[in-house]
């Protein structure tokens, strides 16, 4: 409130970046540049210099696609931009593995958690309304903690009493495998619909509820994923074991929280001697934001809330 410019700089900044790259692409194009930092480029009959600039060149088409889109403005009226950047997206990827079948496109969990899903959060979190979520705070956590554990589990236990039936033939997939893959599918992600919402102008708390809600899950199905998964490496399971993992499950997310309070305080008061070098104030924003994240994560606990 005490430097408005310099408020006013930082918001133009990132309204650029986000005008550019948008959420939409960036979630639905993972796959897309997944292709381009992950694959086994040292199988490619080619010089391994050619492909360094596979990954600005992922970007500059993203950018260009989004340009496409903003010129042309019948069509994604008549075929959504999350549909056209999928099919984008897969027809890029099929390019990469036609080069070279023996050795398709793979995709490294490290890959997706440290550099693809925190510029996600980031851009999710930045344009966030910040005064109706904090009011509906309260219900936005009981849809994203409760409405996820009983999603996941439910998932979990109607699947594992599908794989009794000796018909499937599934009798060896156990009760926590169940349970790891429904942690990974609770999680909704309602882009379109709230893409809709936008369009129409819903009602602010509905969109704000379910916005939230999306924001938050993300941070309960990795805490819940990494539960499962550790259960699943265990040979034999105690009820101390139980009660731990419960209580880990809100130190991560807690620990997190408290994590992204402390750091924000830092930037705030960093912030306050940049008003006569705005141009760094964008950097601070980003950098501070991904600190956070990476801080998180080294302790293990939720880089998403952080």
């Amino acid at each position: 409130n005490h430097h408005p410019g310099k408020a006013k700089s930082v918001r133009l900044s990132w309204f650029f970046l986000h005008k550019i790259l948008g959420s939409e692409g960036g979630r639905l194009l993972l796959f897309f540049f997944s292709d381009f930092t992950t694959a086994r480029f040292s199988s490619f009959s080619f010089p391994p210099r050619l492909l360094w600039p596979s990954v600005p060149v992922g970007f500059l088409s993203h950018c260009i696609l989004h340009l496409c889109f903003h010129l042309y403005h019948k069509l994604p009226t008549i075929v959504p931009e999350s549909c056209l950047l999928i099919m984008v997206g897969l027809l890029l990827g099929g390019i990469i593995f036609g080069v070279d079948e023996k050795s398709p496109p793979a995709m490294k969990t490290d890959v997706f958690f440290l550099y693809l899903l925190p510029p996600i959060v980031l851009d999710a979190g930045y344009f966030m309304p910040t005064r109706p979520f904090f009011e509906n705070l309260g219900t936005i956590f009981w849809y994203a903690v409760v409405g996820t554990l009983w999603n996941s589990i439910g998932i979990g236990v109607s699947l594992f009493g599908i794989c009794q039936i000796e018909a499937f033939g599934l009798s060896d997939i156990t009760l926590l495998q169940n349970l790891l893959f429904g942690s990974l599918i609770s999680a909704v992600d309602p882009v379109a619909v709230l893409a809709v919402f936008e369009n129409i102008h819903v009602n602010e708390q509905l969109y704000i509820l379910v916005f939230g809600e999306s924001l938050l899950n993300d941070a309960v199905t990795v805490v819940l994923y990494n539960l499962f998964k550790s259960f699943c490496q265990m040979k034999t399971i105690e009820t101390i074991d139980v009660f731990a993992g419960i209580a880990n499950f809100f130190v991560v997310g807690i620990g997190g929280v408290l994590i992204g309070i402390f750091l924000g305080f830092i930037a705030a008061f960093t912030t306050r001697f940049t008003h006569n070098i705005r141009v760094i104030e964008p950097l601070f924003v980003f950098l501070y934001s991904y600190l956070s994240y990476i801080t998180a994560e080294m302790f293990h606990l939720s880089g998403i809330m952080a």
